[in-house]
């Protein structure tokens, strides 16, 4: 299972800028059009989503994904990223970016979920949740045996929503949080169902932090496009 191929993601929270907001509706389309194109040649598969007003820090998330088990994958695509970013720097800024690779479960015999998202699929769903997490120095210091235990109880209760996806990233060392779990459904108050129940197992005592949970809705470019267009001039 070591030998599963493995994705880097990162998710990409961006707000745009006054500068933005005082140009022209043809220029605002222009430069969002420009931008989604550039970023989106910087990966294999990109998604994109309106987040705003769902949080009020950050307008769209741009999800880029690459399959990372070259070496050099990730200094590659990290050098296309800003490539493809900076020349809109003035009108857009990356306000937060959550960023992980995949590998296998080490709590879940199955080879591979019919729950785990696909970041390749050609569609997605309605809603998306990004759940950046850290656990407790308590809980790796319990024995393996404890842990599988309350994983069991874990995985049993997400096994009863198989409409609720998700996609597992680790981030140990190399951002603040451990993980990032990103959920893909089309009912979002089921999934706030799924998180309520969760909230009551053993292994939530063992849970350092995680926030900021960010929730937005699957947009095509285009869509995207229309409902960011607009004179502002605050």
């Amino acid at each position: 299972m070591e030998n599963e191929q493995r994705i880097l993601t990162l998710y990409g929270l961006f707000s745009f800028t006054h500068e933005y907001w005082k140009e022209s509706s043809d220029a605002q389309k222009s430069i969002l059009h420009s931008l989604l194109n550039a970023v989106s040649q910087a990966a294999e598969k990109t998604w994109f989503y309106q987040v705003y007003p769902t949080q009020s820090t950050y307008d769209i998330l741009i999800w880029s994904n690459i399959h990372a088990d070259e070496l050099d994958a990730p200094n590659r695509f990290m050098e296309k990223y800003a490539e493809a970013t900076n020349p809109f720097r003035r009108y857009i800024h990356l306000k937060l970016s959550f960023w992980g690779v995949t590998k296998p479960s080490v709590y879940s015999r199955a080879k591979k979920s019919s729950q785990e998202l696909d970041p390749f699929t050609d569609s997605r769903k309605s809603y998306f949740v990004i759940y950046p997490f850290t656990k407790t120095t308590e809980w790796y210091l319990k024995s393996r045996e404890d842990r599988q235990l309350m994983m069991n109880d874990h995985i049993r209760i997400g096994k009863q929503y198989l409409e609720i996806s998700q996609l597992l990233l680790y981030s140990f060392g190399m951002q603040d949080q451990e993980f990032v779990v990103a959920y893909e459904m089309e009912n979002l108050p089921l999934f706030s169902d799924l998180v309520y129940e969760l909230r009551s197992t053993q292994a939530r005592l063992y849970t350092l932090s995680d926030t900021p949970i960010i929730t937005c809705t699957y947009k095509t470019a285009d869509q995207l496009i229309n409902i960011f267009t607009g004179q502002w001039n605050g």
